[in-house]
C-alpha cells in the first residue's frame, strides 16, 4: 500500500511540476469602486508601488510582510506585458509592464482596494 501512495504521490508532484514550469501570470481583470484593476486568481487586487525603479523590487522585510509579492512559481514564463522581477530574497514575483505586482494584507475580499493610495505610494494596478 506504501508503494501504491509513493508512485501516486511522485506522479501528481512531477504532473504539478510540469504544469508549473509552464506557468503564465494567473492574473485576470476585477472590478472594483474605482473601476477595472488587475487581481490574482481569487480576486485580489493587485498593486503597484512607486519606489520600485528598474522593474526590481524595493519591497522588503516589513514592506513584504504588508505587501506580499505576487509571487511567480518556479520556471514560470513572461507572457505579454506580463514579465518577472528577480527579488534579492531570491523569488521571482510578476510584474505587469515592468512594474512589480503585490497584494495588501488590509483587503479582506475580492474587489476591495483599500491598498490604493497608502502613503502616496502604492496604487492599484490597472489594465
Amino acid at each position: 500500500m506504501r508503494k501504491v501512495l509513493f508512485v501516486a504521490f511522485s506522479a501528481a508532484l512531477v504532473a504539478f511540476a510540469g504544469v508549473a514550469s509552464a506557468q503564465t501570470p494567473s492574473i485576470q481583470i476585477g472590478k472594483s469602486a474605482k473601476g477595472k484593476v488587475l487581481t490574482n486568481a481569487s480576486g485580489m487586487t493587485l498593486y503597484t508601488f512607486d519606489k520600485d525603479k528598474g522593474g526590481k523590487s524595493a519591497c522588503y522585510g516589513a514592506c513584504a510582510f504588508n505587501w506580499p509579492p505576487f509571487y511567480a512559481f518556479l520556471g514560470a514564463q513572461p507572457s505579454g506585458r506580463y514579465s518577472l522581477a528577480a527579488r534579492t530574497d531570491g523569488g521571482a514575483q510578476w510584474a505587469y509592464k515592468g512594474k512589480p505586482l503585490y497584494t495588501w494584507a488590509k483587503d479582506q475580499r475580492p474587489g476591495d482596494i483599500t491598498g490604493d493610495g497608502v502613503n502616496k505610494v502604492w496604487h492599484v494596478a490597472r489594465p
